[in-house]
């Protein structure tokens, strides 16, 4: 069974993290930490762009009091802020 995108998006996001917290160590041989470096970079790239691809949905579902498409800056609620 295929995982869900935001699935996926969370396994590439933890991946990524675990990535940095390698590279800061610092004790990676060159090689190994140029392909450790060149993943991160390629998982960096693939969460940006379904955090760009959300970020479209939610401006196309904005509309404002006359019917035209708006976007609002999304701020997040209380709530959300204590998840990170």
């Amino acid at each position: 069974m295929a995982k869900k995108k935001s699935d996926q998006f969370e396994d590439n996001l933890k991946k990524l993290q675990a990535i940095v917290e390698k590279l800061e160590q610092g004790d990676l041989p060159l090689d190994e930490a140029l392909e450790s470096f060149s993943e991160g970079i390629r998982l960096a790239d693939m969460c940006r762009k379904k955090l760009e691809e959300a970020e479209s949905k939610v401006q196309m579902l904005l509309q404002d009091q006359k019917n035209e498409w708006t976007t609002v800056p999304f701020e997040p609620s209380s709530q959300d802020e204590g998840n990170t």
